[in-house]
């Protein structure tokens, strides 16, 4: 998925120009081969009216019944993102077919401590699967960002606030921590 850091670039910059206006962005590490992402899906009148295309964005959040679908909007726009990295990766790559597997896997996060633990998991990741020997120096993940005071769409001070202090969080990311790691996944269309 990625063969460079201008793919891990240009795919962030895609995430960003997608789903910024659809999702609370909390953690996120991207690898060679897969990526995670802990995001909120907020409500449909907490959805920004700045995804791309302003009347799909009407037409998914204006159904028939009445009802708004928050899961088609953000769908529709992971769906926007996957296919236009997809195309542009393809086409510097010289490659044709799929590049992400569908359906992307999804998991709730329904605990206090469960929060905690992904957190960790995702920042670890790149570790855990031997890429690199101190996950904390992988330059694709959101664990820096957090600590870095400059402007970023995560969502810095929620995850600071919800490890206490910065001190904390650090801790909470330090050598002695243990993945404990127990996703209840969520498959749908």
């Amino acid at each position: 998925m990625f063969k460079s850091e201008d793919n891990y670039r240009f795919f962030l910059k895609q995430y960003d120009h997608y789903l910024s206006g659809v999702v609370d962005t909390y953690a996120y590490c991207l690898m060679g081969n897969h990526f995670h992402l802990l995001v909120r899906v907020p409500d449909i009148s907490d959805l920004s009216t700045e995804p791309t295309d302003l009347s799909t964005f009407e037409k998914l959040t204006n159904q028939p019944d009445g009802e708004k679908s928050v899961h088609q909007v953000v769908s529709h726009q992971f769906r926007k993102l996957f296919q236009s990295y997809a195309q542009a990766f393809n086409k510097q790559q010289d490659r044709t077919g799929t590049l992400f597997q569908t359906p992307f896997k999804r998991a709730l996060v329904d605990s206090d401590q469960y929060f905690t633990q992904l957190v960790y998991y995702i920042h670890a990741n790149p570790q855990l699967h031997g890429l690199i020997d101190d996950f904390r120096d992988w330059k694709w993940s959101s664990y820096g960002s957090i600590l870095l005071d400059k402007p970023t769409k995560i969502k810095r001070q929620e995850v600071l606030n919800w490890f206490g202090t910065i001190e904390r969080y650090k801790e909470s990311h330090g050598p002695d921590q243990k993945v404990i790691y127990n996703p209840k996944y969520i498959f749908e269309d």
